[in-house]
């Protein structure tokens, strides 16, 4: 289901796996694929390479691109309405519930995102000018959880909304948006062609046996600014080429 809806919601050149691996040991294993050759695909987008490795309780999500990972980012609009996400982001197999969400609430992916127009991460101050709320812009990570939602578009996905009055288990580092999303600070690390996140988990939690893919994508915000909030509107490369998150973890 989850394969077929992203389908759906792609409109795009699906970009060819492969089983050769580069002769750079940072880009072995994971999941490899071929260069978009119909210029549809910003090279910063265009994803030629997808893993996610662990050493001991530390695990390293890392995506290559053809060219320049994180140079482009959305246009100011001045309104949280409408306004436009752009993201780097690795959809995995992981249960929710191992990073503070109620258990399987959807497919749990970690994202670097910017986006001008909003700040959601409070507690962090990434430009370091002194003011926590306004640097939505630089690069930084979340822990997403989305779903299928119509209300986002034929086949689309959304980032799970929390509906008005209910109380689901959060992460403390949740941003106080009404969505399953968390800001945990895991500062994102961009070099030339690549882009990098390493990610501490409870040194009780395992993560060896989960599948992952890698995927860019546009997301916008509703001009309701809920139900839903955040809807993924345009899908721009997928590793895997479908989806089917066949990564695994160390290999």
């Amino acid at each position: 289901m989850f394969t077929n809806n992203l389908i759906l919601a792609a409109t795009l050149t699906i970009a060819a796996t492969s089983p050769q691996a580069l002769a750079d040991g940072n880009h072995a294993g994971g999941i490899h694929a071929k260069a978009d050759q119909t210029e549809t695909i910003k090279t910063s987008f265009d994803i030629i390479h997808a893993k996610i490795t662990t050493l001991n309780n530390i695990a390293t999500f890392h995506m290559r691109v053809v060219a320049a990972a994180g140079t482009d980012k959305p246009a100011l609009t001045g309104k949280l309405a409408g306004s436009n996400v752009y993201s780097y982001v690795w959809p995995t197999s992981l249960n929710s519930g191992l990073v503070g969400f109620e258990d399987n609430a959807g497919i749990l992916s970690l994202a670097v995102t910017a986006h001008p127009d909003f700040d959601d991460t409070p507690l962090y101050d990434e430009n370091a000018d002194n003011n926590p709320g306004n640097d939505g812009n630089v690069w930084h990570s979340h822990w997403v959880v989305l779903q299928p939602n119509e209300q986002c578009g034929k086949g689309a996905l959304g980032v799970v909304d929390i509906p008005e009055g209910s109380s689901p288990k959060l992460p403390n580092t949740w941003p106080g948006l009404p969505i399953l999303l968390d800001s945990p600070g895991w500062n994102p690390t961009f070099n030339s062609d690549t882009v990098e996140v390493k990610v501490a988990f409870d040194r009780s939690i395992d993560i060896t046996d989960a599948n992952f893919d890698g995927a860019t994508a546009g997301l916008r915000v509703n001009k309701s600014v809920h139900a839903p909030l955040l809807c993924v509107v345009d899908v721009m490369d997928i590793a895997s080429g479908n989806l089917s998150l066949p990564g695994k973890v160390n290999q």
